[in-house]
């Protein structure tokens, strides 16, 4: 049996589908929070099981006769998560599960300017001694929606933003495919795989599509850190949202999030979805 954290979630929620179109539902688990909003599975034949990362004793039980479990990362600032990573692998060991896959990401680094990178890092540190069969899935940053990252170009023909470097940013469609496909395949993951679109861009990237596009010339302003957290700040972010995101810029432009590799494209059996496609239907909207 694979059972999967997370089901509730887009991202985890979307692995579960692509692997019931592969395998059958008595083979499939979930292990969510709220199993009212697992119905919708449990209907098809999936066992659902009630469990938080804070309660390992449900753990124990939601995880119980898995082969695999695919945990998802949390991702609250105010909790400790990996203390929480600890007690979901810890239970998935303590159930017997031969293999346990956590999703990761790209550029997870012990030392670094992004906060997230270091408890990835530190979760892959606690899967490697696990004793267990572990995959590391690092995933690309997900091109959910463009608007906070570009900010309102369409009214100022322009894209002011501090400096940048390349990002493979990524539609979590296709991670959620690639889980699945990993997840009932026979090849064998073994450590961190980096999944990632095929082309890292950057915000002169972005403005140069964006031109294309809108059939307007977009600007590309590079703004000082300091002067772009004040700006918003004064437009209502909370400064330590404002900061935490200006870590995500620096981190880019140092290059943690500049490596390329094939295996998406590999898993999925065709190329990612590109930045410019996601920007054109973003554009229509």
């Amino acid at each position: 049996m694979i059972v999967v954290t997370g089901a509730t979630g887009s991202l985890n929620g979307a692995t579960v589908e692509h692997l019931l179109k592969r395998l059958p539902a008595d083979r499939i688990g979930v292990s969510v929070r709220d199993v009212a909003r697992a119905r919708h599975f449990a209907d098809r034949g999936v066992r659902v099981r009630q469990a938080a990362y804070d309660d390992p004793a449900a753990l124990r039980h939601s995880f119980a006769g898995a082969d695999q479990v695919l945990l998802v990362s949390g991702n609250d600032p105010t909790a400790d998560m990996v203390g929480l990573h600890r007690n979901a692998i810890e239970a998935a060991v303590a159930a017997g599960a031969h293999r346990i896959l956590y999703t990761s990401q790209q550029g997870a680094a012990t030392e670094g300017p992004y906060p997230p990178a270091a408890v990835h890092a530190a979760t892959e540190e606690i899967l490697a001694d696990s004793g267990v069969a572990w995959t590391s899935l690092r995933y690309g940053f997900f091109a959910h929606d463009f608007e906070p990252m570009l900010g309102p170009w369409r009214r100022t023909g322009t894209i002011a933003a501090p400096a940048d470097g390349p990002v493979p940013w990524t539609a979590p469609a296709d991670l959620s495919e690639a889980a699945a496909v990993v997840l009932s395949g026979d090849r064998s993951f073994d450590g961190a795989i980096t999944l990632i679109s095929g082309e890292a861009v950057t915000l002169d990237d972005f403005a140069a599509h964006v031109s294309r596009l809108s059939g307007r010339t977009i600007e590309r302003v590079v703004v000082d850190d300091e002067q772009w957290v004040a700006g918003q700040v004064a437009k209502g972010v909370p400064e330590q949202a404002a900061r935490f995101t200006l870590t995500m810029f620096r981190a880019t432009r140092e290059g943690y999030f500049a490596e390329q590799d094939p295996l998406l494209a590999e898993l999925l059996g065709r190329e990612p979805r590109g930045v410019a496609g996601r920007l054109a239907e973003h554009i229509a909207l």
